[in-house]
């Protein structure tokens, strides 16, 4: 939810709040009016002094809600601005990074880099000439080295050259 309606639910609990305390209070006024015989000197009860305090702490606790209401509703939301790290050079730094493959990793980037960098791995299979198990396991060494990517797609995996 929004911080403006969950600001306006917070306003409604408080004023329920403050609307049961009154009642509350007018009632237990009344049931102390009738129920204390005691002679007090002409004094007022001391029960309706912890009435009174006991309204007061309750009104303000409810009122601190409805501020606290007002608050989320007045008060702008934040906007959160996402940004996406881009490395630059990371070209220069895969070209150099080419070299260190042996022939057999060579070959696969190759196949991958001329099918427009991402090719199912069954189909690099066909297309190198080299067993599944022998496929994987190269593809195993260079996703270590961040030079692909695989994703599941159904049955298969897609090889992504990055």
């Amino acid at each position: 939810m929004k911080n403006r309606n969950v600001g306006f639910l917070v306003i409604g609990i408080a004023l329920v709040i403050a609307a049961i305390v009154l009642v509350f209070n007018s009632g237990l006024k009344s049931i102390v009016a009738a129920t204390c015989s005691i002679e007090h000197g002409g004094g007022q009860c001391t029960m309706y002094d912890t009435i009174a305090i006991q309204t007061g702490v309750s009104l303000a606790i409810a009122g601190l809600v409805f501020l606290v209401g007002a608050y989320l509703v007045f008060v702008k939301e934040d906007v959160v601005t996402k940004f996406k790290l881009v490395k630059a050079g990371d070209e220069k730094k895969k070209k150099v990074e080419l070299n260190s493959l042996d022939k057999e990793e060579r070959a696969l980037v190759k196949i991958l880099h001329d099918s427009n960098n991402a090719m199912f791995q069954s189909e690099l299979v066909e297309k190198s000439g080299f067993d599944k198990v022998k496929v994987t396991r190269i593809l195993d060494r260079l996703e270590g080295r961040q030079f692909i990517e695989r994703k599941r797609r159904g049955m298969s995996n897609i090889v992504i050259l990055k």
